[in-house]
């Protein structure tokens, strides 16, 4: 998939069908000359619903089409015959979707089964017909009811990416590159920050035909929480992994540093995230010889001593099978 068909948020403008009329018929048959009111009722109008489809990973297919209007419901007939009910319309998103309302940004619901439906607007109800309202006192009436007209709203799609793994960490800490090596993903890589500007999912291939997805998120720079640089177009991704693999290369001049960095801005944007498996990986590890790895190991037991760390080179594979070992059992322990 090429970047530019990764689309993870779009606004769209739906319209539900409007109700049909109810009938004012009153029944003439040979022989019953004065048979009174049948006029049926109109038929609902279109719904609007969305759902949930595990063969998207993207909301490519919405980002020309935009406006969707479905069908209105038909008028009722004779014999106290109910209209038609309007064509509804179904939009199919990728799991991991999650609708706003444009004005308060509210969250309406999100979609996270395969063939979950929702009904975003309801179709006007269809009208009654003059059946509905003979008496006694009143025993023709020509008269029935319109149809309720149908919805309008303006709503947000917005996707979370599902993946079991997220890739967490600088601008260039080596990320892309890492995930082009573990699985057959062709992300952009270039020694430049923020070549990465939309997330890549990879399916990672482990022992025995086993395999787990991983995702590699854009850069998070400080301020990210407040929604400095890429900010929350990110940051939300990261909400829907089961793990999150900080990486850090091995020329960083401070490690623990950039991890604390990392994690505050995870903190400061949902402290739900903290809550997550975690696991430090040294990326670029190929640049040290054994004497400064044993010295950085030295520190790094001081000062990550609940959270597993390991070194790895995506360019070197250096570390790269113990790494995806050490993800399967995070996973699946």
């Amino acid at each position: 998939m090429t970047e530019g068909n990764f689309v993870d948020y779009v606004k769209i403008h739906l319209t539900s069908g409007k109700g049909g009329q109810g009938s004012t018929h009153l029944r003439r048959e040979k022989f019953v000359a004065k048979g009174g009111p049948d006029g049926g009722d109109g038929g609902r109008g279109g719904h609007i619903i969305i759902r949930g489809n595990t063969n998207l990973w993207t909301l490519v297919h919405y980002k020309f089409k935009r406006h969707f209007k479905a069908g209105h419901g038909g008028h009722g007939g004779k014999q106290t015959s109910t209209g038609a009910n309007g064509e509804d319309v179904i939009l199919e998103v990728p799991l991991g979707t999650v609708v706003r309302d444009t004005e308060t940004n509210a969250i309406i619901f999100e979609i996270t089964e395969e063939g979950e439906e929702k009904i975003v607007l309801k179709g006007g109800k269809g009208g009654l017909g003059n059946s509905h309202f003979k008496s006694s006192t009143n025993q023709t009436p020509r008269y029935a009811q319109p149809g309720l007209p149908g919805q309008e709203k303006q709503v947000i799609l917005e996707l979370k990416v599902l993946a079991d793994v997220g890739l967490v960490g600088f601008p260039n800490a080596g990320k892309s590159t890492l995930l082009s090596v573990v699985t057959s993903a062709k992300p952009k890589i270039a020694d430049y920050e923020f070549t990465t500007l939309k997330p890549n999912l990879g399916i990672v291939k482990h022992r025995d035909f086993q395999s787990f997805v991983m995702a590699d998120i854009p850069g998070i720079i400080e301020g990210a929480a407040e929604g400095k640089g890429l900010g929350h177009y990110f940051l939300r991704h990261i909400e829907r992994n089961a793990t999150l693999l900080f990486l850090i290369p091995a020329d960083s001049k401070d490690i623990s540093k950039e991890y604390e960095i990392l994690l505050d801005e995870l903190r400061r944007y949902n402290p739900e995230l903290l809550d997550k498996q975690r696991l430090l990986a040294i990326s670029k590890s190929d640049l040290l010889d054994e004497e400064l790895m044993e010295m950085m190991r030295t520190e790094l037991n001081k000062d990550f001593k609940e959270i597993p760390y390991l070194f790895i080179s995506s360019v070197a594979q250096l570390g790269i099978q113990e790494l995806k070992d050490k993800l399967w059992t995070m996973l699946n322990g």
